[in-house]
């Protein structure tokens, strides 16, 4: 099943989120930890309008759009001071899985064809306001854009009347999606819209205001029969094995390093509030009370995901957590260490993280003698020509049948790899989200 996208949208001037498209109205001065909030709410994908009016204002957003893809998981689309390829590079570059062409510009519609073939049809939208532009654009829109972003909602019965037409031809339809952007001051004309048009999704608009009740407004869309992306249990509360006290434990993991968090148990009532939600909620069995974690802290849990265990009596959450997990304020409930008997550990991730922020310390602690500082002492120049002769070394290695010494090749390439990430300000998490984004 296709979900119908909720897509909240920010607007940035200046490295600031103001209100709209047309009101410049300062609404935040973190726009990271808005979009994490709409990610953490139920947003499906954000829409970013850059409002800049000059280089450094650009610079300044672009720097932020980086920062909220660093954070966020959801798809980020780019949009605005779209006018050459270079600009459509530096919005995927920054993190963005998608970018905007505005077809009011000429210049932007002869771009399609090469944006697309370079980057993927997939990474690139056209954002236009009536069908006169999609009129203007058509043999573009057909072949090279992934979708279209109204951005003028007064033409949506119209433009909705163009898809129709322009994509009815099962000879050679068109693989084109519509996004609207609204300008309703209410979730139930929002609902409305999505009941009405075939659309892929909502953006802006009452969305942008609205974030803590994402989910609310998704379950109300549900039952309107609009498919939209919740959470739903593939095992329901009754096929769980429960314990005496008719509850399930809950280990708790930290979706990105896998640090086991806490224990906590859920009754019926958690489980479903769990789901409708997003949020990780519990039942005290000290305070005999349902306890939605991180109401009184603040130190939230947002759901990623939920697995139940071969016999179905033990729950494992793995969550996005906000500050400590446990009531001590420490990150994770489990710190009384035991016993401990000494090993090398093996996941590859985590030995990479580790080396890295060992290069990280040696960066802003030198230590005399250390041959990562002198690297960076070099500069990127000497990082650079170590790096390609390490390259050489592998392919030399490669023609040895022994795979021995190409072993010994690649880690040494990866460690020069890593001085260059961290001289870069590149970490393991930007390379493996790239990776994933492909």
């Amino acid at each position: 099943m296709e979900y119908r996208q909720i897509i909240p949208c920010i607007y940035l001037n200046n490295g600031l989120a103001v209100k709209s498209l047309h009101d410049r109205e300062k609404v935040s001065e973190d726009p990271v930890g808005l979009a994490s909030d709409f990610e953490n709410y139920g947003a499906d994908s954000i829409i970013i309008f850059d409002f800049s009016v000059n280089d450094a204002g650009h610079e300044k957003n672009l720097e932020i759009i980086k920062a909220i893809s660093h954070t966020v998981d959801i798809p980020l689309i780019g949009a605005g001071n779209v006018k050459r390829a270079e600009d459509i590079k530096k919005l995927l570059y920054a993190g963005c899985s998608a970018a905007a062409l505005n077809f009011s510009k000429k210049e932007n519609i002869e771009l399609a064809k090469e944006v697309s073939k370079r980057f993927g049809r997939e990474k690139i939208a056209a954002s236009v306001a009536d069908t006169s532009e999609l009129d203007a654009g058509v043999s573009e829109i057909k072949n090279y854009i992934g979708f279209v972003l109204l951005i003028n909602e007064e033409h949506l019965a119209e433009v909705d009347n163009w898809f129709k037409a322009n994509c009815s031809d099962n000879q050679n339809p068109m693989n084109v999606d519509l996004i609207p952007l609204l300008e309703k001051e209410t979730l139930h004309e929002a609902a409305a819209v999505l009941r009405t048009y075939n659309i892929a999704g909502i953006a802006g608009g009452v969305l942008d205001r609205s974030c803590t009740e994402f989910m609310d407004f998704k379950r109300q869309c549900k039952g309107l029969g609009i498919p939209v992306n919740t959470y739903d249990s593939k095992i329901s509360w009754d096929e769980l094995v429960k314990n005496s006290d008719d509850m399930v434990p809950v280990v708790v993991q930290d979706y990105k390093t896998g640090e086991v968090l806490m224990l906590a148990y859920m009754n019926a009532e958690a489980f479903e509030k769990t789901l409708s939600t997003g949020k990780m909620t519990y039942w005290s069995r000290s305070r005999n009370e349902l306890w939605v974690k991180g109401d009184t802290s603040g130190h939230y849990q947002f759901v990623k995901s939920l697995t139940a265990d071969c016999d179905k009596d033990t729950i494992l959450a793995k969550v996005l957590q906000i500050g400590a997990a446990c009531h001590t304020g420490a990150r994770s409930c489990f710190f009384n260490e035991m016993i401990r008997r000494e090993y090398n550990e093996s996941n590859p991730l985590k030995v990479f993280e580790r080396e890295y922020a060992t290069i990280v310390d040696r960066r802003d602690h030198p230590k005399e003698g250390s041959y990562t500082n002198y690297l960076f002492d070099k500069g990127i120049d000497k990082i650079l020509k170590k790096v390609g002769e390490e390259c050489t070394e592998i392919i030399v290695a490669a023609k040895n049948p022994d795979p021995e010494e190409l072993k010994y090749e690649l880690a040494d390439w990866l460690y020069h790899a890593m001085v260059l990430m961290v001289e870069k300000g590149v970490t393991w998490e930007d390379v493996t989200k790239e990776i994933v984004n492909r």
